[in-house]
Formats: C-alpha cells, structure tokens, sequence
C-alpha cells in the first residue's frame, strides 16, 4: 500500500494547514480546521477533494473553518466526544483508547486531557505519523487550560511510548520559542544545540520546522525529558517525581520571556 501524502502550510499567523491525502482512494483529511480559505485554496492547487476533517479539540483556531468546508465539501467531521457540543458540524464522535478505519489504514485515538478537558490526538502507525493538536509541540507541549499538570503530564508522556521513527505533527509553529526554554533549562544538551541551530537557520529562511520525530523529541524536548539529571538539578528537583518536574517546567514556560 502506498503511503499516504502529507502537505503541510502555515495558515492564520502560526497555525499549522495539514491535508492528509489516500492517492488511491482520493479520501483527504484536513488535520484541524483553521481557516477554511486557506485550506480551500491548497485543496485547489492539488485538485483534491476534501472528504474528513480530523479535529483535536474546540479552540476557535481549530475549528473555525469547520461549518465552511462542511458546506462546500459535505466533508465528515470526527471529533472527541466529550468536546461534541463545541465542535462545529461534528458527525462521529471518538474517545481516547478507541480506533476507526480511514483510508484502508488504522487511526488510533488519544486522550490528551489538559489543554482542554476533551483533547484528543490521532495516531496512524502504518503511516509512523501522529497529529497531536496541541498537546505536543517540537521542544514544547502546549499551556494547561482546562485540565490538571497532572493530566497534562499523562497526555504527553503517552508519545514516548510510540515508535521514535513517528512524525509528530502539531498544531502551531512554536518551535524557536521553545527551543529558547529549553536551552534555558537543559543548556549542556547537544542534541537540544544542534535541533536549535537547525530551527533558527529554517525560521531564518522562512521555512516550517515540522514535523519533527518522536526519536527527535526524546533527545531535546525537556517535557519527554523529566528524567534528565540536568534539567533536574537547574530546577533542584533532583528527587521529585517526573509529574513534579514536568509541573515545574509548565509552569517556567508559562512566564519564560
């Protein structure tokens, strides 16, 4: 079977455009919809046909092309069921722990409570690709708006568990700000200097620095990193647990200039 075609674009003023696309069957997914114009125009170039949008969650820069593309494709929306009543135009409703069929392929779905209480992620491992919305950035993860640091601490974790050869898609392009707290946190990192160096070349260049791999992110994204004995001693936290290291590095992020 041949692997499915992934374009990514950026779209609003940091958001991330993804079309998924099955050549075979012609099925497109839209990951998200954050501008209906935008998403519209790519489809165009491409001569595809919008068929799915896979929401993560009910943040307006997320759905806010949802009821459009609807109207001018008749495209099926799947979204989290316990966000159902915020997701505009949603027809099937999944939860974390479940999995349906797209395009003759497997998608698995994630819980990933805590930047909203209904988050979710969709998983495709014959494809090695994860959409993870907001819940996991390139050297970040996304604020706790609605849920617990603990919650968030579980969502996050979960990607360690996937295979380091999975592209991680995400919601925005965040990544030389993070790369900035994290060098601030895990400075002596080599890994974590060259992503950075690779990152402020691409943003240099106006290029997207997604997807990253999972592989990637284990080596410098300091939430997979709790465990690290640097990052444990700039935040002397050398015995606490991996949840409270990971609380304590939310929270630095939430006011890191």
């Amino acid at each position: 079977m041949a692997h499915l075609e992934m374009h990514q674009f950026i779209c609003r003023s940091d958001n991330y455009g993804l079309l998924v696309h099955d050549h075979k069957s012609g099925a497109t997914a839209s990951i998200d919809a954050p501008d209906a114009v935008e998403i519209e125009k790519q489809l165009r170039k491409r001569g595809w046909q919008l068929t799915h949008i896979f929401s993560t969650h009910h943040h307006g820069d997320h759905v806010e092309g949802n009821a459009a593309l609807k109207n001018q494709f008749s495209c099926v929306i799947i979204g989290p069921r316990a966000e159902a009543d915020r997701i505009p135009g949603i027809r099937t409703k999944v939860s974390g722990g479940e999995a349906f069929t797209w395009a003759g392929r497997e998608v698995k779905v994630l819980a990933c409570l805590g930047h909203t209480l209904g988050h979710i992620a969709y998983h495709i491992p014959s494809e090695y690709s994860v959409f993870a919305g907001d819940t996991l950035f390139s050297l970040g993860c996304g604020r706790v708006f609605e849920g617990t640091l603990e919650q968030m601490y579980h969502s996050v974790t979960q990607f360690k568990t996937l295979s380091p050869s999975t592209y991680l898609y995400c919601g925005h392009e965040y990544t030389e700000a993070n790369a900035r707290f994290a060098l601030s946190i895990e400075p002596m990192n080599r890994m974590l200097q060259q992503r950075a160096s690779i990152v402020a070349t691409l943003r240099r260049e106006g290029k997207m620095t997604c997807p990253s791999t999972i592989g990637e992110e284990l080596k410098a994204n300091p939430f997979l990193r709790t465990d690290s004995p640097e990052i444990r001693r700039n935040l002397n936290m050398e015995t606490a647990t991996d949840a409270d290291v990971f609380a304590e590095l939310r929270r630095r992020k939430d006011s890191f200039k």
